[in-house]
C-alpha cells in the first residue's frame, strides 16, 4: 500500500508566480499610461508652437480657431501675446 503526502509548496509557487505576474502587468500598465500622457503633452506643445509659427506667417481664421481650441484662449490679442512668449 502506497501512501502519498501532498505538499503545498507547489501551490505556493503557483500563487506567488501569479502575484508577481499581476504586479508586473499593473506596473507595465502604469508606465505605459504615464508615457502616453507625457507624449500627449509634448505633442500639444509642438502643435501650439507650430500654429504660432503659422500665425506669424499666415494670419487665417482657421489657424486662430485651431490655436483657440488648444489653448482655450478666446481673444486674438491673448493668442498673439501667447505666441510672442513662445517664439522668444
Amino acid at each position: 500500500m502506497k501512501l502519498e503526502v501532498k505538499t503545498h509548496n507547489d501551490d505556493f509557487s503557483k500563487s506567488s508566480f501569479s502575484l508577481y505576474l499581476a504586479f508586473a502587468l499593473i506596473s507595465l500598465l502604469i508606465i505605459l499610461s504615464n508615457i502616453s500622457i507625457k507624449l500627449g503633452t509634448i505633442s500639444r506643445q509642438y502643435e501650439i508652437n507650430y500654429l504660432c509659427n503659422l500665425i506669424t506667417i499666415e494670419k487665417t481664421s482657421l489657424n486662430f480657431k485651431k490655436l483657440s481650441k488648444l489653448t482655450s484662449q478666446t481673444s486674438k490679442q491673448k493668442m498673439w501675446d501667447l505666441c510672442r512668449e513662445i517664439l522668444k
